[in-house]
């Protein structure tokens, strides 16, 4: 980690992105979570990131309640669109290079699109949360001279994410002992990608010099059913699983019904398949 600027901020740091992020940046990082600072509180955070003055940020901190965020869109755009402006005009005063994670759910507007997602094509977010993300997204691009947004998909990692509870694997797993009944949509399509995968590659990015818009996930791509197939097969876990459609499910918050991204720049890493990375995942969480 010689090659990257010093000091380092991972703001986000308690989630589980943050914590990959952390145990790869070493004694390099000093690491932010909500009670070291408020994103919400933008003279607090100023403050923060004025008093350690980091030549690099790491943003991983978001508002991820995709439903809830449909009845209460002020808590979903004051994290992932005000805080972010915060972030980027802090960074961009003290010349530090920002480096913001955003979502696939910035596109689904093209309900029939069945080709991967590049970073030239146009977005359309179709619920608050996909929206307040690429505000998010336009402000640090706009505000900060340099800047690295990197949109993935379907994060889950060893750490889990306290505020949400878990990730999609560990709540298949656990409804599953529970012995509860599954349903899970087939007509939703994404990549799901492990953490330690997406955090190792960024920090690649950043040694390498990137800047702008990055895609990055892990490669292939499937339905939320067809992941959840895979996570009981290869854990070997018995689970009352049936597929379902995005309507009969219902969710308050409507989702891409195919938002698989891909990287046309070549200098973007190409991540293992998701099926290797969930093996891998499922391999570490029964060592942890």
């Amino acid at each position: 980690m010689d090659t990257l600027p010093k000091p380092c901020v991972v703001v986000g740091a308690a989630g589980q992105l943050g914590r990959d992020l952390c145990s790869r940046l070493g004694e390099d990082v000093t690491s932010l979570t909500r009670a070291d600072a408020d994103l919400t509180d933008a003279d607090a955070l100023r403050n923060r990131l004025l008093a350690i003055r980091p030549k690099l940020v790491f943003n991983t901190a978001a508002y991820n309640f995709v439903d809830r965020a449909e009845d209460d869109p002020a808590a979903a755009f004051a994290v992932n669109s005000w805080a972010v402006r915060t972030l980027a005009e802090v960074c961009r005063d003290i010349d530090a290079l920002l480096v913001h994670f955003s979502t696939d759910y910035v596109f689904g507007l093209n309900a029939t699109r069945r080709t991967p997602y590049q970073e030239e094509d146009a977005p359309g977010p179709i619920s608050i949360y996909g929206m307040s993300k690429l505000i998010g997204e336009y402000i640090v691009r706009s505000r900060c001279p340099r800047h690295l947004v990197i949109r993935t998909c379907g994060l889950y990692g060893r750490w889990g994410v306290g505020g949400k509870g878990g990730n999609f694997v560990e709540t298949m797993l656990r409804l599953a002992k529970q012995g509860r009944p599954l349903r899970v949509v087939t007509d939703q399509r994404c990549t799901p990608s492990y953490t330690a995968d997406i955090a190792q590659a960024a920090i690649e990015l950043v040694e390498n010099g990137a800047s702008g818009l990055r895609h990055l996930t892990n490669d292939g791509n499937c339905s939320w059913f067809e992941f959840a197939q895979a996570i009981f097969e290869l854990a070997k876990v018995e689970a009352d699983l049936q597929p379902t459609t995005t309507e009969a499910y219902g969710a308050r918050a409507p989702r891409p019904r195919y938002s698989v991204l891909a990287s046309a720049i070549e200098s973007t890493p190409r991540l293992r398949h998701w099926r290797e990375a969930l093996a891998a995942y499922l391999e570490e969480r029964s060592r942890a």
